[in-house]
């Protein structure tokens, strides 16, 4: 009988984690489901056993190191292993960066989005080289290639992730570990219910490039099957991080005249 791999996932409670979860759980994969809302892991949970599937949740809060440290030492208590890392726990607060909170706004956002991705790779990395073997994907964000207004914060801890995906990277291949960062653009997701977003002009993602949770998932299992560095998903958002970093100066005029003056009223 083939050894079953165990996936753990982080913010499995909704949006992309959630469906994720789903998706491994089709694959085959036992799935450790770590996030805040229990009430909301033991039901998909149960949906996932009901469906042939198996799941483990954990009530985790990734801003805290001894949450990560207790949801990986269940998950391994559990399971045995951790074959995949999904670092998927984070979320945004976009405003301009004078009306952010200092500590609910960034200092939370920046534990969350970044030092939990790290400290969370780094607790299940010894099981992963002693087996010589893991696959670690951090969910970042098409922010993480082009930072635009208002999100100073979200960015910041995206740019990081991308920076802390590439040396991992190269810290850890020669074990036979993967790490890949996956930058997607806007995704239909509670996101923007927490995101506390109020513009004028009501610009936001063109409906044509915005992505589904399930189309997230389906590529993060497509990197599993694949491993590769970098992801980033829909294709047309790889143009605008070529057009970003090699026009830079028309980018920032383009946001001044059709973002930032017109919301900021100048």
């Amino acid at each position: 009988m083939l050894e079953k791999k165990v996936v753990l996932v982080t913010g499995a409670s909704s949006g992309i984690g959630e469906a994720t979860a789903r998706a491994f759980a089709r694959e085959g994969y036992q799935v450790a489901l770590a996030a805040r809302r229990f009430d909301r892991l033991q039901a998909l949970a149960e949906e996932i056993e009901l469906t042939g599937g198996d799941a483990f949740p954990i009530a985790a809060d990734v801003s805290k190191i001894e949450d990560i440290q207790k949801m990986v030492s269940e998950t391994l208590e559990h399971y045995r292993q951790i074959d995949v890392l999904f670092n998927n726990a984070g979320f945004g607060r976009l405003d301009w960066l004078e009306n952010l909170d200092p500590v609910e706004d960034i200092d939370t956002q920046i534990r969350v989005n970044l030092l939990g991705v790290i400290q969370t790779a780094r607790a299940v990395l010894p099981n992963m080289l002693f087996r010589r073997k893991g696959h670690i994907i951090n969910m970042a964000s098409i922010a993480g290639l082009v930072a635009t207004p208002t999100y100073t914060i979200y960015a910041a801890s995206k740019f990081g992730m991308r920076g802390f995906t590439e040396a991992l990277r190269r810290e850890v291949g020669v074990y036979g570990i993967h790490v890949s960062g996956i930058y997607p653009g806007g995704v239909k997701t509670e996101f923007s219910d927490h995101a506390r977003i109020r513009r004028k002009t009501g610009v936001t993602t063109p409906a044509v490039l915005r992505l589904t949770s399930e189309q997230v998932a389906e590529a993060v299992l497509r990197l599993v099957r694949r491993p590769r560095r970098t992801m980033i998903i829909p294709w047309p958002m790889t143009l605008f991080a070529w057009i970003n970093a090699l026009v830079p100066g028309l980018v920032d005029w383009v946001l001044d005249e059709r973002f930032v003056k017109p919301e900021r009223g100048l």
